[in-house]
């Protein structure tokens, strides 16, 4: 009785370790433009934390982060002021970590049941560390593109399909996915149809470049 025990013993401990393994691999996030961070987001806010508070609720917790709204850029629909962003308390889980009362993030996230909820594949990044473009984006020009689709190359060749696309080849760069095309660049819909990258000050149909520049 007591080698069936021990035996019995030894496989919930395997079984464990097993699922303990499969937990910490479990969240994994494709590559994604902020723009496309934008669009498929139910809120985007600038916004700092000055709280957190760690829930008991599930098996492992969520993390529930009291911010500071100074802006909403996406959401309006949805819900007039955040007060708390809700994530994952496990990093295995793709729970995320912000610092109290020390940035300005930027914050997309989905809304369920009133509530904001946020994680490690979301677009979330100090304010500072935004370039002018992707600010730029985040007032008015992200909006315009969300009728357009971009198409991330992972390897060469990579053709866009559709006129609507535009093609992503930020992930052949020495400089990844966050490469010159997501600092920089929007994906919009010129006057012919054809979605193409732009950038400048100019309206989006007097500046044109080739959908594979940069």
């Amino acid at each position: 009785m007591a080698i069936s025990i021990t035996a019995a013993l030894s496989v919930l401990l395997a079984l464990s370790s097993i699922q303990l393994n499969d937990l910490t691999e479990a969240c994994t996030c494709m590559p994604n433009h902020p723009q496309d961070a934008f669009c498929n987001s139910d809120i985007v806010i600038r916004a700092k934390v000055v709280g957190k508070k760690l829930l008991k609720d599930g098996p492992f917790g969520t993390m529930r982060y009291t911010i500071k709204q100074l802006k909403m850029y996406r959401g309006f629909n949805k819900i007039h002021h955040v007060q708390y962003v809700y994530t994952e308390a496990a990093e295995s889980l793709c729970g995320v970590r912000l610092q109290v009362n020390k940035f300005q993030y930027l914050i997309t996230g989905r809304v369920y049941d009133g509530k904001v909820y946020t994680g490690v594949c979301n677009f979330i990044v100090p304010w500072e560390k935004l370039t002018l473009s992707q600010r730029k984006g985040l007032n008015h020009r992200y909006q315009h593109g969300c009728n357009c689709k971009i198409k991330p190359c992972y390897y060469l060749p990579c053709f866009v399909t559709a006129k609507n696309e535009c093609l992503w080849t930020d992930m052949l760069s020495d400089q990844g996915y966050m490469g010159h095309q997501a600092k920089h660049y929007v994906c919009i819909r010129q006057k012919e149809g054809y979605c193409s990258w732009y950038r400048g000050a100019a309206p989006p149909d007097k500046t044109r470049i080739n959908a594979t520049d940069p």
